[in-house]
């Protein structure tokens, strides 16, 4: 037993530990964020299980207005990683002070662009459900609105909650961050439960539980951020502190980002319109493959957002050489555990997809989707998603977004409509598409980083 402890301690020192930190720091950075995105993505698959109960035009209606939420909330997202960068690299560079100013920076920021964007959305939310899903039934038109207006009033509690738990991993302090997490979607999943399954509120039983485990969760890591804290050093009156300097370095991160996430998810977007015009059973076979594959990419995304806090931490510090080598093995590593997770739960995927009650009429489309991916994940996912976060953590964002931009509407967009509705081959169409375009992003990013250009940027 001693002599395998021994093997496996040199092996891990030889690939994932460098000058700058040893594998069980990353492995702490690691763990908390594995956790907290197996909890994610689970309850949210159960969410969506839950929902299916009150039928397919609820299941459609929640799916289709998450496509616009995923389009807008990764706006506050992009502007939270640019905070985690910069806690990162002035966390490599041991300068506590200046951490937790760009921690407050990236929460001011958020907050107004959070409440400003909230606002307007509610007053032309009804244009904006006809422009975008006037195609679909009138049930699943009237279970949207109910479920947008609810998703737009949420908005700034979702913004201030992701840009503390951003700079919390961009400190390394993952475990706080992950519990402000649990308590945010355990709340949501036990708050749906009892209004969706015993209260029979559908879509509007949903909606009162993303409000209100949404202001938990920000109540939570404010509470959290000002009292309880050891990474920053901040009081209430920093938050109305404005600091262009801080801002302008948050900003070279986030607001690229920010564009790519916006062209990116519009695209997904505009990818969800073409959907609609396939039918409510369609966009049911989305909803469901997304919540599926989602479970087989939890380790993936992990290892994304450490990838972050690891490589913007080298960086800080100056030193390219484990940049790269971390890089490197993390991205190796995403791609066993691809293998690895998806031997332990494809054989669980019957189960899995009757959680949604599915009608027996689409159970092989679903099949034909996830065999698709299942083949995909490990040769595409890791470099198509976890290398563009390498680069952004030293500061390429620009090539980052403009390449992510190009590929998402060059590709899924107009070869998912070609492919799916012009040649009608339907939702496995569109959703082949996307998987081409992960294999044109893995290329574009994989020449990027032998490039070595990622690594010439300075944002501190």
């Amino acid at each position: 037993m001693t002599d395998i402890k021994g093997r496996a301690d040199r092996f891990l020192t030889k690939i994932l530990s460098g000058e700058s930190m040893t594998y069980k720091q990353i492995f702490s950075i690691f763990l908390p964020i594995w956790v907290d995105q197996m909890f994610i993505t689970s309850l949210n698959m159960l969410n969506t299980a839950m929902v299916s109960s009150s039928g397919v035009a609820a299941v459609s209606a929640v799916s289709m207005v998450d496509s616009l939420n995923l389009f807008l909330l990764n706006v506050f997202v992009a502007i939270a990683t640019g905070g985690t960068v910069i806690v990162a690299q002035y966390k490599g560079n041991s300068d506590p002070a200046m951490m937790s100013k760009a921690a407050v920076q990236a929460l001011v920021t958020v907050t107004y662009l959070a409440v400003g964007l909230a606002v307007i959305l509610l007053i032309f939310q009804g244009p904006t459900l006809t422009l975008l899903f006037g195609a679909a039934e009138q049930e699943v038109l009237s279970n949207a609105q109910t479920y947008m207006v609810a998703s737009y009033i949420s908005y700034p509690c979702f913004a201030i909650y992701q840009a503390v738990c951003g700079a919390l991993r961009g400190a390394a302090d993952t475990k706080s961050s992950l519990v402000i997490s649990l308590i945010t979607n355990i709340s949501y999943v036990l708050m749906n439960f009892f209004f969706i399954n015993l209260l029979q509120m559908g879509v509007l039983g949903l909606s009162i539980s993303l409000n209100l485990s949404r202001l938990l969760g920000m109540l939570c890591a404010m509470l959290y951020l000002l009292k309880l804290n050891h990474s920053f050093a901040i009081e209430w009156r920093d938050l109305f502190h404005f600091d262009f300097t801080i801002q302008k370095r948050i900003l070279t991160v986030g607001i690229p980002f920010a564009a790519e996430q916006l062209f990116f998810n519009g695209g997904k977007l505009l990818t969800q319109t073409f959907v609609v015009q396939l039918g409510t059973l369609s966009m049911t076979v989305l909803a469901i493959c997304n919540s599926l594959t989602s479970l087989t990419q939890i380790t993936g995304n992990a290892i994304g957002l450490t990838t972050v806090t690891v490589v913007g931490q080298c960086m800080g510090r100056g030193d390219v050489r484990d940049s790269k080598k971390f890089a490197k093995s993390l991205l190796l590593v995403s791609c066993v555990t691809f293998v690895i997770f998806e031997l332990i739960l494809y054989p669980f995927m019957p189960i899995l997809i009757q959680l949604f009650s599915p009608p027996a009429e689409i159970v092989g489309t679903i099949w034909t989707i996830l065999i698709f991916t299942g083949i995909a994940n490990p040769l595409l996912w890791s470099m198509s998603f976890i290398m563009p976060n390498t680069l952004r953590a030293a500061g390429d964002s620009k090539f980052t977004s403009i390449a992510s931009m190009l590929s998402m509407w060059l590709f899924r967009v107009i070869l998912g409509y070609v492919v799916g509705i012009m040649l009608g081959f339907g939702i496995v169409g569109v959703w082949v598409a996307m998987l081409l375009e992960w294999g044109v992003r893995s290329l574009i990013f994989m020449l990027r980083f032998r490039s070595g250009r990622w690594s010439r940027h300075k944002l501190i």
